[in-house]
């Protein structure tokens, strides 16, 4: 923080440098908030749907209802983007926070499916969201637990998890493992032509080039993977065109079980230090403080709302949101951390979860071509990371705490194959990175001791 001061009066105001086009409460042109918004919707639209259609493949669901799961998620994530964005009394950061779908409870959620089908899922994920929302009321009294070390841990483990989904796109996706392409020249040169356009788009002056960089570096990976035959327009044809889906709350029921209550207890506390690291990564790129009275309703707000609208999720057939990680690393590129594009974003996702047909243009869009924006934004997460860890003092503790949790979560994530013969519920729990190496971070944080010598 800066002070300067006006050569036209003695005022003296706070300045703090930051490398954005949009601060938070600017209010961008309607051009603006549009290019911006879009970027942040292919980044999540895959990942938004991804969860609900491995849901749905694990249990065997027929075809319509997989589509409504999609529809809902869809539906979901814009309702709950928007309750971030725009914060209602104490529910929302009022930060740009985008809220998706997560991969944390896929685990526990097949389990569950498995034992009880879809209305044990949706009971169970409301009846354990107020998990989530109880810690988000306790923050103050737990700074001493999930300290900035921690938070920036869970960032970077975010980061490092997503690098390797953004990897596996580069290569051709999970699709192209079977059928062999996987690694193939032509998806990793799509992938680079995309990745190498979002850099060189990004490092211009003109603010429009920048903040469309993504877009621009998709548009030109799609051209390419077009004129390589790599997009399959048969499969349009195939898929429902029926054009209107209406959201009924409680379509399959609920039903409730202890042990998949516990399950799924665990992984909303895990949730609300993913949301607690997110909040923190996008505070510091927005230019705002990771410290004091603002940044703990900030946190608090942002925590809350991840639980709540968890429990509005499993009311309208749709499983467990969280902040994603990944538009930290568009607010970066961009230079726009606007709130108001976040009403864009809401708007977007709620009419693609209305009218389906309207998301085929990006399910169509290859795994390469996604891939190679991903990558890039999932780095500039774990730099955030870096970021917020490398501005609290490293003494011997937190050496020791970054090295435990590193080991554990890097670990699980790099030989999954160690819990292989572990108990379902711990192999459930910890087969995560994140959830590893943040349980970690939060134990070592806490029973770790090292008496610091002083020096002259």
């Amino acid at each position: 923080m800066k002070i300067e001061t006006s050569e036209l009066d003695d005022t003296i105001r706070p300045v703090k440098k930051t490398d954005l086009i949009y601060g938070i409460d600017d209010r961008p042109s309607f051009k603006d908030a549009f290019f911006a918004a879009l970027q942040h919707l292919l980044a999540i639209f895959v990942a938004i749907i991804t969860p609900p259609l491995i849901i749905a493949g694990a249990l065997d669901l027929d075809l319509e209802t997989t589509g409504f799961l999609v529809s809902m998620a869809l539906f979901i994530s814009g309702v709950s983007t928007l309750i971030q964005c725009r914060r209602f009394g104490p529910l929302g950061c009022g930060l740009l926070c985008i809220q998706g779908t997560s991969f944390s409870f896929i685990g526990p959620i097949i389990t569950a499916g498995l034992t009880g089908g879809l209305p044990l899922i949706f009971g169970v994920c409301i009846a354990a969201a107020p998990f989530e929302m109880i810690i988000s009321r306790t923050f103050k009294y737990m700074r001493t637990i999930i300290t900035p070390l921690v938070s920036g841990i869970v960032v970077l483990l975010i980061g490092l998890s997503l690098v390797k989904v953004g990897v596996v796109s580069c290569g051709g996706g999970y699709g192209a493992m079977d059928d062999g392409s996987f690694g193939s020249l032509q998806n990793i040169g799509v992938a680079a032509t995309v990745l190498l356009s979002v850099l060189f788009f990004n490092r211009s002056k003109n603010k429009y080039l920048r903040m469309s960089s993504i877009v621009l570096g998709l548009a030109l990976g799609y051209g390419l993977a077009f004129a390589l035959g790599m997009v399959d327009t048969s499969a349009a044809s195939s898929q429902s065109l029926s054009g209107f889906t209406v959201p009924i709350p409680f379509k399959y029921g609920l039903d409730f079980n202890l042990s998949s209550f516990l399950a799924l207890g665990l992984v909303y506390l895990i949730t609300a230090i993913e949301a607690t690291g997110d909040v923190t990564a996008n505070s510091m790129i927005s230019g705002k403080p990771i410290e004091g009275k603002e940044y703990l309703k900030r946190i608090s707000g942002g925590v809350l709302a991840d639980g709540f609208t968890s429990v509005i999720a499993g009311v309208f057939n749709s499983f467990p949101t969280s902040i994603f990680a990944q538009n930290n690393g568009i607010i970066q590129l961009t230079g726009v951390a606007s709130r108001y594009v976040g009403y864009y974003i809401a708007g977007m996702l709620i009419l693609l979860g209305l009218f389906p047909v309207v998301g085929i243009a990006f399910s169509l869009m290859p795994d390469a071509v996604l891939g190679g924006a991903t990558l890039l934004m999932f780095g500039t997460v774990a730099a955030a990371g870096i970021r917020i860890i490398a501005s609290q003092e490293i003494n011997r503790k937190a050496t020791l705490v970054l090295a435990v949790s590193l080991s554990l979560g890097l670990g699980v994530e790099l030989m999954p194959d160690i819990l292989s013969t572990a108990p379902e519920f711990v192999k459930g729990l910890f087969s995560s990175g994140i959830t590893t190496g943040g349980l970690a971070a939060i134990l070592s944080n806490i029973f770790i001791r090292v008496k610091e010598e002083k020096t002259e």
